[in-house]
């Protein structure tokens, strides 16, 4: 059975991690959430609760077939975390999905993946994806090769249909 990694930390946008993560369930696929520390309860902006199953330093990247993050300002917390940046690298290197929406794309900028990359994702961070070298496109949807971006929570169909049709190639 593939499994997918979410990253959780406080203030996650709750439809953003809530949304994918049903939808891979529904599809057959185990899902993980992550965080900096093991069986933790993570507030949304919006209150829903998530508890982490494992903490970052626990995550074994070859485990996982993708890696789903969430926006909201989780983000910009997750990112603090030199593991969480180095499991987002290992990703990178072996061609594994990563998928991010909204302001999740600070997580990327700050684990220095974005370089020559086409992207999307909230409008208020496109000058830090560009920033990061990154060329950025406002479409619901934006793949390149292992890199599945979206804007908003509006996007999510858009968002967890081409994560289904990355993960069943």
């Amino acid at each position: 059975m593939k499994q997918i990694l979410f990253f959780a930390d406080e203030t996650y946008e709750d439809l953003e991690l809530w949304y994918p993560k049903i939808r891979m369930e529904e599809e057959g696929y185990k899902t993980v959430v992550a965080a900096a520390f093991k069986d933790k309860v993570y507030f949304g902006k919006h209150g829903y609760p998530c508890k982490s199953d494992i903490s970052y330093d626990q995550v074994d990247v070859n485990s996982f077939s993708a890696l789903v993050i969430a926006g909201g300002y989780a983000p910009d917390k997750i990112r603090r975390y030199p593991k969480a940046l180095e499991i987002v690298r290992q990703f990178n290197e072996k061609k594994a999905l990563i998928a991010f929406i909204c302001h999740a794309g600070w997580v990327p900028i700050s684990a220095k993946i974005l370089k020559n990359k086409k992207v999307t994702g909230f409008s208020a961070i496109r000058d830090d994806l560009e920033n990061a070298g990154a060329q950025y496109v406002d479409e619901p949807v934006v793949i390149d090769g292992h890199l599945i971006t979206s804007r908003t929570p509006q996007d999510l169909p858009h968002f967890c249909k081409a994560i289904l049709e990355k993960l069943k190639r």
